[in-house]
This record gives structure tokens, sequence and C-alpha cells, in this order.
């Protein structure tokens, strides 16, 4: 499997029968600035959203227009999106399970927000925040944590899921920092790979991975910190 990141939290996974965007924001996205848009997004059969933040969504609906992809997210998330053009979508709520072709998707927990403003101002929710836990037919499983904060119930994700691969926010401030993902990961999971994201694209975030690096030295733990555009191989 290949997993290429996009900035911020957007990331594209492609695997033997599927070729995924997880949040696909990439216009004003400064992390993806420079990349090819047609050759990043060419050939995607799915979009998965972990929740309605304009930062995750994206281009979401754009993309599915475009490619035909179907589009996968909570319920409510799931409802707006198809109100606003998109056709091909599968919903689905915390604890879930949504079976594709070559691969399965379940809703796990995380501890954030998820809404839009409209231009009123007012803010309209749109579901929980989700992390998305990909299993693979003979490939390495994938969590997208999503935006979250450390909680202890991490353990049981790891417990239900043995996820070989974390795609890991670290950016803090909207998130969970560098150091505190870091506990995270040595306390609740056993990731074959861990893979930071949120972080270095806007000025109100932490920059860089260090605080990450720093906290997962030591750690038997592969990090991961891959250029925007660069695909690697787990």
């Amino acid at each position: 499997m290949k997993i290429t990141w996009l900035g911020h939290a957007a990331f594209r996974l492609d695997s033997a029968k599927a070729s995924i965007l997880i949040d696909p924001f990439l216009t004003h996205n400064p992390g993806f600035a420079g990349l090819d848009r047609k050759d990043m997004t060419k050939g995607v059969t799915h979009i998965l959203l972990t929740h309605g933040h304009g930062d995750h969504v994206g281009d979401t609906v754009q993309l599915a227009q475009e490619t035909g992809a179907t589009v996968l997210a909570n319920a409510d998330l799931a409802a707006w999106l198809g109100s606003k053009g998109v056709d091909k979508l599968e919903m689905g709520n915390t604890g879930g399970t949504i079976h594709f072709e070559g691969f399965t998707v379940t809703f796990t927990n995380a501890l954030h927000s998820s809404a839009q403003i409209t231009e009123d101002g007012v803010s309209h929710a749109l579901g929980n925040a989700n992390g998305l836990m990909l299993h693979f037919d003979d490939e390495a499983s994938v969590l997208h944590m999503g935006d979250t904060d450390i909680f202890s119930d991490m353990k049981l994700i790891h417990e239900l899921h043995q996820p070989d691969v974390g795609i890991v926010p670290i950016g803090d401030r909207f998130t969970m920092g560098g150091a505190v993902a870091a506990l995270a990961c040595q306390r609740f999971f056993d990731f074959k790979t861990a893979i930071p994201c949120h972080y270095g694209s806007f000025p109100i975030i932490d920059q860089t991975p260090e605080k990450f690096v720093a906290g997962m030295d030591g750690t038997r733990t592969r990090v991961a910190t891959p250029q925007a555009g660069t695909a690697i191989e787990v």
C-alpha cells in the first residue's frame, strides 16, 4: 500500500483495489501548494471524511462530481453533502462498519467538534467527529485518528482493531500536540508506522513534527514524516 500526505490532514491511500482520499482539503491548503491537483486525485474511487470542518471536507463536493468517487461520512454530514449535490454517498456513525470491495471502514471515537458556519455566522452541527479505521484485504490496516485529543478509550480501539499504521494529529491548539500524541501512541497503540499530520499548514499550529518525533524516540514504531506529495509504502 502507498500512503501520500497531501498537507494538513489530507491523505491519499492506494491499495490493490481502491484509491482513497481522506479529508481532501486541497484548495487553500498551504501544505498542498505546488502539487498537481489532477495528478493527486487521478483514479480516486472513494472519499472518506472524519468530520465536518471546512479544512477536512475541503474539496469533497467538487471532487466527487469530477471523479465519480463514493463519499463516506457520518450520517449528518452525509445528508448535508447530499444537499450540496453529492450523489454517491455512504453514511454511518460511531462504531459502525461499512464494507467496500477490498476494504472496510469503521467509525471510531474522536474528541473534537464537527460543524460548518454559514454566511450568517451561525454554526450548524454536522454529527460527531470521528476517526476512521480501515482494514484491507491482505494489506496493512490504517487508523486515521481524525482531529482529536488523547482519551483512554484509544486502548479499546487498539484492542478491537490492532492498526498497523496510525495517522496522528500533532499540531496542538485544535488537536493534541506532539508530546501528547506521542504519549497516546505509546500508551494505547502499538503502531508499526506512525505518520504525523495537522501541522505546518497554518501559522497558529505547530510548524514541525519535532515534538512528536522526539516523543517517539526509542520506541519500535517507525515515524514517517514524508514530504507532501511523496508516497511512502507500508
